[in-house]
């Protein structure tokens, strides 16, 4: 701290493909684009834009991508360790009309309909040696000062401490034992339809996400 002023962040960023129930899937979108997006509106100084990946609307089957997408995030910083690493995963609640930033996984896989994979567990831990259906891993980014930065810019955001027991929380879960692992972060962003907030504004908001995980981290 001091002198050294803040560390350099670099942050991932990740949105999922279609599910049963949601044909498009707004992350998709916003994922698909945000890098087009942020180099017209920039982002400030010592915040990088790292990769920009589509997962598979998936659990189990899809680990070997999410993992690969993790580890190369980091290997790609080897030499700067000086820089702190954020993996920001989106995805959507279609039955919600605001912005949640969500706190903590839990490590209990229980999914409402199979996955694009056709996997469908129930009751199931996440991560075995972890223990039981009960056990949370929660986010060390600064959630409430996240969410005060953007609602001054006037987004309709909230916090969650539930994250469901679907593919997000699968992935989130993952994520945040990977990244209190490597020292670096993890954080996961649930965003609304389309139909409930718009194309622009969503966009608008990834990249006001971005400068509040910046700014806060």
């Amino acid at each position: 701290m001091g002198s050294e002023g803040p560390k350099p962040v670099v942050i991932h960023v990740t949105g999922f493909k279609k599910f049963q129930g949601v044909a498009e899937n707004p992350t998709e979108t916003i994922v698909s684009n945000l890098r087009d997006f942020v180099q017209k509106r920039g982002l400030p100084n010592g915040v990088t834009l790292g990769s920009c990946i589509i997962l598979e609307t998936a659990g189990d089957g899809a680990l070997p991508m999410l993992y690969q997408v993790m580890e190369s995030g980091i290997s790609r910083n080897d030499a700067s360790s000086n820089e702190q690493v954020v993996w920001l995963h989106l995805g959507v609640n279609g039955g919600a009309h605001k912005f949640a930033i969500e706190r903590q996984a839990v490590n209990e896989a229980s999914f409402r309909c199979p996955d694009e994979l056709g996997w469908q567990p129930q009751q199931l831990p996440i991560v075995l040696v972890d223990g039981g259906t009960s056990q949370a891993r929660q986010t060390s980014c600064s959630v409430e000062a996240m969410v005060k930065f953007l609602k001054m810019k006037g987004y309709n955001v909230t916090t969650s401490d539930d994250a469901g027991r679907f593919v997000c929380n699968y992935v989130y879960y993952h994520s945040l034992r990977f990244a209190e692992q490597k020292g670096h972060k993890s954080l996961f962003v649930h965003v609304p339809l389309f139909s409930k907030i718009d194309e622009e504004t969503q966009m608008q908001f990834a990249v006001s996400l971005l400068e509040a995980i910046a700014a806060t981290c």
